[in-house]
């Protein structure tokens, strides 16, 4: 077992309640969770956003931490949050990394796979 091994999973949707698609304004919610699947307590010190909406325009995001925290995550404990994210298609795409720190301090990188944001119906 990795003593620094973090897995990642998302579920994005998309907010009707909140979108006007006649001013393309599409928002999205996705739920993160991330598992220390490793041997060894990890704390997620900030994040970086790669953006891309249907026209292919890229927005990067970086901050730290993750909804105003920087969860120390001990072995096999899970963090969940959501966020929100809003853009001027109904179909975009965001992948990313979280930077993170090691109980010895050493410091590493875990990527956050590609998913899809779409309206419902807009992709076959």
């Amino acid at each position: 077992m990795k003593s620094h091994e973090l897995s990642v999973t998302v579920e994005p949707r998309y907010l009707a309640d909140q979108s006007d698609p006649a001013e393309n304004q599409y928002i999205f919610a996705y739920t993160i969770r991330i598992t220390n699947s490793g041997s060894q307590p990890v704390q997620l010190i900030s994040r970086h956003w790669i953006i891309t909406d249907g026209n292919q325009q890229e927005q990067e995001v970086r901050g730290l931490g993750v909804v105003g925290q920087q969860p120390l995550l001990q072995p096999g404990q899970s963090f969940e949050y959501t966020s929100g994210c809003p853009l001027s298609t109904p179909v975009g795409t965001m992948r990313g990394t979280y930077h993170c720190v090691g109980d010895n301090g050493s410091p590493f990188e875990v990527d956050i796979p590609e998913f899809v944001l779409a309206v419902p119906r807009t992709l076959h």
